[in-house]
């Protein structure tokens, strides 16, 4: 299985669920925002060499972590070069050789959106609990239903006070969580440490494991 991870806008805290989906479902993350990486990187063949013919996808991914990932660049020169057209059969080289894969995608509308949701088996949408993200939420679900890309769940992340779960859940056709806003999360990706392993009892990882449920059902 391939599943994207996308948002309307930036700032949602979409890697950071990307990381600990991966982490939930066993999967290998991809940081596919080809010009604003967020994922951890490490030295090595990365995804803009991947897209530049320069390194096999497989090869790229770093097992042997928490969570085995393939890293995208930081370079422009590197972003410049890469492209995105054979982003769909490196995709399909890791699921082959890795079994699920969920990308991080990048946020919005652009065209190195559409290339993973054209391939993905389902997406998740991550969105802000603030007023104008059911908006946001239903444009990201059209382009992922124009592409063919079945919404598994949607994430409402970085929750502090109460959302209507259930508006999300009726627009937009699929089940919906309430991430809560924890520092834990961030930190995270930071340390290369997610939090479904390192507290597994908390409400963060128990949202977390919910919305890979609904993933795993939706592929089904």
């Amino acid at each position: 299985m391939i599943l994207a991870v996308v948002s309307g806008k930036g700032g949602v805290g979409k890697s950071t669920l990307s990381f600990e989906l991966a982490a939930a479902l066993g999967a290998v993350v991809v940081d596919a925002d080809l010009g604003m990486a967020n994922l951890p990187y490490a030295p090595g063949p990365d995804l803009h060499d991947v897209l530049a013919g320069r390194a096999d996808p497989v090869e790229a991914v770093r097992s042997g972590g928490p969570v085995s990932i393939l890293p995208c660049g930081r370079t422009l020169a590197g972003a410049r070069a890469a492209d995105v057209r054979l982003l769909a059969d490196a995709l399909r080289a890791v699921e082959a050789a890795h079994g699920d894969v969920v990308v991080d995608c990048p946020a919005g509308m652009r065209a190195d959106t559409g290339v993973p949701l054209a391939v993905a088996d389902a997406c998740v949408v991550v969105a802000s609990p603030k007023g104008y993200a059911l908006a946001d939420a239903v444009r990201t679900r059209e382009l992922a239903r124009e592409l063919g890309c079945g919404l598994a769940a949607v994430a409402v992340n970085r929750v502090v006070d109460a959302v209507p779960l259930d508006a999300f859940a009726d627009v937009l056709g699929a089940p919906a969580t309430e991430v809560p806003a924890d520092a834990r999360l961030s930190e995270a990706v930071e340390r290369f440490e997610p939090v479904v392993a390192s507290s597994p009892e908390s409400l963060p990882s128990t949202r977390i494991r919910e919305l890979a449920d609904a993933v795993r059902v939706s592929g089904r």
